[in-house]
């Protein structure tokens, strides 16, 4: 059962994400993934994450294809105009790709080429309503399509925005614009998480709560100084700081929290953030497989 599908149907998901790699050699990538693939129904594929320059999401999800794993295409607008963006989705249908993830990105002097001219032709909601047009079988200029694609579109969304009715208002824009899933940024604080959810049901949209594998309480700071909207618990800190297994105390915090929002929410996506071999573990501690 595709994720469209499950989500049509109520069902729990869960989703994973990989990023591709900083060259041309994709094996610890694809073995990454190899290693939980059969325990989630689809796998993101970051693109180009905080403006850090790697290789192409577009050729990873085509291979995860190849691996039997159902891929969810992360596309951002800060590097191409509405032209290739829109070249790139084609590519994307013609290779087999039907789910995608519609965001803006992150500035390019937050990454590793500062200098990188940023592009912003389009943003998320304009990103979305793109693909929305490219699936009435025409392009942004009007043009007909020689055969249409067919995309399950999904954004983001962030539960502990400040002031949170912007960040609703934002989703509400999305979702007409044609979000038919939400993935969010990290959840930390379930009590957080639940007051948002209580103020979006009424969207009837699934949304899947992001849970990030916290890799070191050094990791934790500096999330909670430059994440926006996100606030790991001093708690969960100090347990890093005095664990001697942090892996295993960060899959600790992670299955603590998946148990404490998943009856609010349809589903999970898991940020390994390269600690793949965590995620069946979690999902394990979490009742979830």
């Amino acid at each position: 059962m595709n994720l469209k599908n499950k989500l049509a149907q109520n069902k729990f998901a869960v989703t994973a994400e990989i990023g591709p790699p900083k060259g041309v050699n994709v094996a610890a990538s694809l073995a990454e993934v190899e290693g939980f693939k059969a325990f989630v129904d689809a796998v993101n594929v970051t693109d180009l994450q905080s403006s850090a320059m790697k290789a192409g999401s577009l050729v990873l999800s085509h291979l995860l294809i190849d691996a039997g794993v159902e891929p969810i295409l992360q596309v951002t607008c800060r590097d191409r105009n509405r032209l290739a963006l829109q070249s790139d989705l084609l590519s994307a249908y013609i290779l087999g790709i039907r789910n995608v993830l519609a965001l803006t990105g992150d500035h390019p002097a937050a990454g590793d080429h500062p200098e990188a001219k940023p592009v912003f032709d389009l943003d998320a909601i304009t990103l979305l309503k793109t693909i929305q047009t490219l699936t009435k079988g025409t392009d942004l200029a009007g043009k007909k399509l020689e055969g249409k694609p067919d995309f399950f579109a999904g954004a983001v969304v962030n539960p502990g925005a400040e002031p949170v009715e912007a960040e609703i208002l934002k989703m509400e824009k999305k979702i007409a614009a044609g979000a038919a899933f939400f993935q969010t940024q990290a959840v930390f604080d379930p009590k957080i998480f639940e007051a948002f959810m209580k103020k979006v049901r009424h969207f009837n949209v699934p949304i899947l709560a992001g849970v990030v594998i916290l890799k070191s309480a050094k990791m934790a700071n500096y999330m909670n100084k430059n994440v926006s909207g996100v606030t790991v618990p001093a708690s969960s800190i100090q347990q890093l700081q005095n664990s001697k297994d942090v892996k295993a105390t960060s899959a600790e915090i992670a299955s603590g929290i998946i148990k404490n929002i998943k009856g609010f929410c349809q589903g999970v996506h898991i940020m390994p953030l390269g600690s793949g071999d965590s995620v069946v573990p979690i999902l394990k501690e979490s009742d979830l497989i």
